[in-house]
């Protein structure tokens, strides 16, 4: 059921998400380098562990909505893997940290492919939260 808080969570989530994608695709370089000081480092594992759970959580409680339509299903989805990277993070900081590095080193795309993912999302967030709530959108019947 689409409400103002999903809209209002568009509007909120999608900008951040193109943004972080844009420049994830846009850095490859830069964000390999920030993704390993980050994951060699506790206290940004765990300061970041902490601000995912929370931010997962305060989008689960006001979000928690399985439908069909792609677009809530986003900032739902989004919501969960959020509480889930935060779990990850502050319980099992180790073993997050050791899976990451190994992943990023196995497969270097990695970072562009969901960079491309993410920004695509953002984008579609965007598209309902600003354009569609204002008539812009092209209804099809």
């Amino acid at each position: 059921m689409e409400t103002a808080t999903s809209v209002f969570l568009a509007k909120l989530i999608g900008p951040v998400l193109l943004v972080v994608g844009l420049g994830l695709v846009m850095n490859r370089a830069v964000y390999r380098e920030v993704a390993e000081e980050v994951l060699r480092s506790r206290a940004l594992t765990y300061e970041s562990g902490l601000l995912a759970l929370t931010a997962g959580l305060a989008i689960v409680l006001n979000h928690n909505v399985w439908t069909i339509k792609a677009w809530l299903l986003i900032i739902t989805v989004t919501g969960w893997l959020l509480v889930l990277r935060g779990l990850l993070r502050i319980l099992r900081p180790q073993q997050t940290s050791d899976y990451v590095t190994q992943l990023i080193a196995r497969w270097p795309p990695i970072l562009s492919v969901s960079g491309a993912l993410i920004g695509f999302f953002g984008g579609v967030l965007i598209w309902h939260g600003y354009f569609e709530d204002a008539g812009l959108a092209v209804k099809v019947s």
